[in-house]
């Protein structure tokens, strides 16, 4: 039996069951020019600035425009993009990249290392979420000539070459960005990249129209005209116009799952989990560490023994999930980095132990039954997340919390988090990528306590000793060696629960039959689209 009321929840925010219907088509003919993909963004992005905001809709549209160095193949290996080739020295230390002839930006302009070293010097390293990890040991880039740069690093950086795509490292023209207010550009929501497709124009509430690059370096490619990213906040409607083929396409489940199985009964449907094997996104709470009561770590064990893991996952999420242990995904068990060997929140008598904490922590129940009171703030990421916002705001009650629920656009809800830190627990999503210094470290890490930059350690939990452990692992080169310092870390992070780690996500993707090669790699929806077509 649940610990909360199952009637009662699922009358207060409706539920359906959902079966995924896995499956990806597969191109049956050479593929067609002409035609256009529609595809639902949801909610609409803050800004299409990629290389200062790591919010899931700015890369779905963006990474359409830029180009990175690498894309990635579904071994999660590295394959040639605006770099041709690359080779490394023995120590590591130096890796020189070629780059390719003849690429321009959008504008024009030809597309060469002065931008490769402005780009990743000047912007990634300074200002993107995940680049100030990333690139952090990298210490200068020479450029010999215009097809060649020459990274230069402090120490070994293997997880560098996981991020050069063109969704984590977009690519900027240097000509438009250099001298000038990088995070406040006026190309920031007018991009110009060296992607399959050009930026056209944004109306805001409506949509984004990307239309083709005819002089796009892959000869024949993109083979779709156009790329209109549509935004429809209402989920009803969303569902509606991918039945009636208004639109062609939704990722991150912009499609609620509880019509993923009625919408692929049509065989002009279809539905898959694939495309995401380099987000392994976590759904956590978010604590203000600063702040009291969750300044107490007890309070904090109290509420992550207070989360019934599994309801969330099948009434919420519908079953696409898995209840997670912690910081690390369980994604990374195959390389050794993950262990279930941490602090187990997720036990039968969650509300006896948390209400237990509380009171050792000095927070007894007032004669209304009252602890403390809280804002919950919810992620404005779509339903689910209002539902799930429900289900925190009902089982605090059971431990005498009292949360007042608030839901804010994404750019407002964005800077109350990130730059005013004025929250006490928020809802969030957090991509832990291919490797754990470009997505891990940055939620846990104290330089990435960094005001105004989004999807960082919004927490401002940190500790000297998993400071030690993230740096030490970042630079080890032996498999065993690094895994056990990643497991000493898990245990550390999760005996002090800066978070509440929930589940690790299966996000699903709909979209007509008609387009083919849509799921071409690990990034999915942040790949470039540039080999997508439409049967006729």
């Amino acid at each position: 039996m649940s610990r909360l009321n199952r009637r009662k929840f699922l009358h207060l925010v409706g539920s359906s069951g959902a079966v995924l219907i896995p499956g990806v088509s597969f191109a049956e003919a050479a593929p067609k020019r002409g035609g256009t993909l529609s595809m639902v963004v949801q909610p609409e992005p803050p800004t299409l600035a990629s290389y200062v905001s790591t919010s899931g809709p700015v890369g779905q549209v963006a990474a359409k425009v830029y180009d990175g160095l690498c894309e990635y193949d579904f071994n999660l290996k590295p394959i040639p993009s605006l770099a041709t080739s690359w080779s490394s020295t023995d120590d590591g230390k130096t890796i020189t990249f070629k780059l390719r002839d003849g690429v321009k930006f959008h504008d024009g302009k030809p597309f060469t290392s002065a931008d490769v070293q402005f780009t990743i010097l000047e912007v990634l390293k300074k200002y993107h979420p995940r680049g100030i990890n990333t690139y952090r040991a990298l210490t200068a880039i020479d450029t010999p000539d215009d097809h060649t740069a020459v990274f230069h690093l402090a120490e070994p950086a293997p997880y560098m070459m996981m991020a050069l795509s063109g969704y984590e490292s977009p690519m900027l023209p240097k000509h438009l960005f250099a001298g000038s207010d990088v995070r406040n550009s006026p190309y920031a929501n007018k991009p110009v990249g060296t992607g399959p497709f050009k930026f056209v124009n944004w109306e805001r509430g409506q949509y984004v129209r990307l239309d083709r690059n005819p002089h796009y370096w892959r000869p024949g490619q993109p083979y779709l005209e156009r790329v209109v990213a549509r935004f429809i906040a209402d989920t009803a409607s969303r569902s509606a116009a991918m039945q009636t083929g208004e639109i062609n396409y939704g990722a991150f489940a912009a499609i609620p799952y509880f019509d993923v199985k009625r919408l692929t009964e049509s065989p002009k449907i279809v539905a898959t989990t694939k495309g995401y094997a380099m987000q392994s996104p976590i759904i956590e709470l978010d604590f203000n560490t600063t702040r009291k009561p969750f300044d107490d770590v007890r309070v904090r064990q109290a509420l992550s023994y207070a989360i019934d893991r599994k309801f969330v996952i099948d009434n919420v999420w519908f079953g696409f999930g898995k209840p997670a242990t912690g910081p690390i995904s369980s994604n990374f068990a195959a390389n050794g980095f993950y262990t279930p060997d941490v602090k187990n929140y997720n036990v039968p008598n969650g509300i006896e132990m948390a209400n237990k904490l509380l009171d050792e922590a000095g927070f007894p129940r007032k004669s209304n039954g009252v602890r403390f009171e809280i804002v919950h703030d919810v992620t404005p990421y779509g339903n689910e997340w209002k539902r799930f916002g429900e289900y925190v705001k009902q089982v605090l009650e059971k431990i005498g919390v009292k949360a007042t629920l608030r839901y804010e656009d994404v750019a407002t809800w964005l800077h109350r988090v990130y730059t005013d830190y004025d929250f006490d627990l928020t809802s969030n999503w957090i991509q832990t990528l291919a490797d754990p210094v470009i997505g891990v470290d940055r939620l846990y890490s104290s330089q990435s306590i960094k005001k105004g930059t989004v999807f960082v350690n919004d927490s401002r939990w940190s500790s000297p000793e998993t400071d030690k452990l993230m740096a030490d692992a970042a630079v080890e080169v032996d498999p065993a060696k690094r895994a056990a310092l990643y497991h000493k870390f898990q245990k550390l992070v999760v005996e002090a629960a800066p978070l509440v780690w929930v589940s690790e996500l299966r996000f699903v993707t709909v979209y007509d039959a008609k387009f083919q090669d849509l799921v071409v790699s690990p990034l999915g929806t942040y790949s470039p689209f540039n080999q997508v077509w439409r049967k006729a």
